[in-house]
């Protein structure tokens, strides 16, 4: 029992343990019970006016006893023996002239039994004398008493079941656990039911050997980073596999990979070499751009010392205000920021190149005029 429990433990929707039965004894049959055992007391009444009305209500209440009963065991077998149960308590015990009560009882007890009702998402397989009859859908119907039987109620809705594949190793030999989801449904009950013997446990074992082949073929990266590709692999070979059940695979998902410890840490100090090896590249090329622009700003700069001055000054303003605190500077460089300086130096150097081309274009003036 511990084997099986923990086999199956990490599975939703399993059938749970439940006891073997022929028909549904339900709230209806309780009501189709109670109108028999009503019109058998008023028939009792008629045909003995003057029984006493002690036996009449015991009666009654050791046939709705019986109801529990059944409800509680509904085989045929059952209702049979506590008929036969009743019968030898009503001819030994009670009165023979009870007689028209216990042949309402039993008729209301049988039919009752027969009153099925079938809700919206569930398929009941009909048996007749051990053949299949038919399978009945939504609402109400009639079973024949101890010929006909219910197979089983099958849930049409779509399901969940949660399997994994332990300690299965990859294609180059790496042991995971792998858990996976699966949303399956059943499309023809008939097969599910007449075909295989527990159509739950057969899908998830055959999830799970789906699961494992998967697993043999593909690589650790490529289980990792193709995960959708794997559970439609497994989808489409386990819809293969249940289709003939009656059983359709809409759809597996991966929800969970697990590695070794060991290679865990590997695979992080290796994604963390690679994120690293990118980074550089990247603070590599903006090196390279930043030299070409600095190339481009010295020829700038080169033939312009106003420009350069002017910007040496703007990067020692703009260190002094975003910092908020005093900056020391050598002493000669006062000398090279000296902006009046500069500026009459630059003013006497335009007017030098302005005389020289005066001077440039005057002999050319004189010899046109001679």
């Amino acid at each position: 029992m511990n084997l099986y429990q923990k086999k199956f433990d990490r599975i939703k929707n399993i059938k749970t343990f439940s006891l073997k039965k022929d028909f549904n004894f339900g709230a209806i049959s309780f009501f189709s019970l109670a109108i028999f055992m009503g019109v058998g007391a008023w028939v009792q009444l008629l045909i003995f006016p003057s029984f006493p009305l002690e036996g009449i209500v015991l009666l009654v209440s050791f046939v709705l006893v019986i109801g529990l009963i059944i409800a509680l065991l509904p085989m045929w077998l059952t209702a049979i023996a506590l008929l036969i149960i009743m019968w030898i308590g009503v001819m030994g015990q009670l009165s023979p002239y009870l007689y028209p009560l216990a042949i309402f009882a039993t008729v209301g007890i049988l039919l009752a039994s027969g009153v099925q009702l079938v809700q919206h998402w569930d398929k009941v397989i009909v048996l007749r004398l051990g053949k299949f009859k038919k399978v009945h859908g939504t609402g109400l119907f009639f079973l024949i008493p101890m010929v006909d039987r219910i197979a089983e109620f099958v849930d049409m809705r779509i399901r969940a079941t949660d399997f994994s594949a332990e300690k299965t190793l990859t294609k180059d030999t790496v042991p995971v656990h792998v858990d996976a989801l699966a949303f399956w449904m059943i499309w023809d009950a008939k097969r599910a039911i007449l075909e295989v013997e527990n159509y739950t446990e057969a899908v998830i074992l055959s999830a799970q050997t789906a699961l494992r082949d998967s697993i043999g073929k593909y690589t650790l990266s490529s289980l990792l980073s193709e995960r959708e590709e794997l559970g439609r692999e497994i989808q489409q070979a386990l819809d293969a596999k249940t289709n003939p059940w009656g059983v359709t695979i809409l759809s597996v998902e991966i929800t969970d990979i697990i590695i070794p410890k060991e290679l865990e840490n590997s695979l992080s100090k290796q994604a963390q070499a690679e994120r690293e090896k990118e980074s550089r590249i990247i603070l590599g090329a903006a090196e390279v751009e930043i030299a070409k622009k600095f190339t481009e700003a010295s020829k700038q700069y080169a033939n312009d010392p106003v420009a350069l001055q002017l910007r040496s000054m703007n990067m020692i303003y703009e260190g002094i205000r975003q910092n908020n605190s005093m900056m020391l500077l050598p002493a000669s460089i006062l000398d090279h920021m000296d902006l009046g300086a500069v500026l009459g130096t630059a003013a006497i150097q335009k007017t030098q190149e302005e005389n020289s081309k005066k001077k440039a274009t005057t002999p050319k003036t004189q010899s046109t005029e001679e």
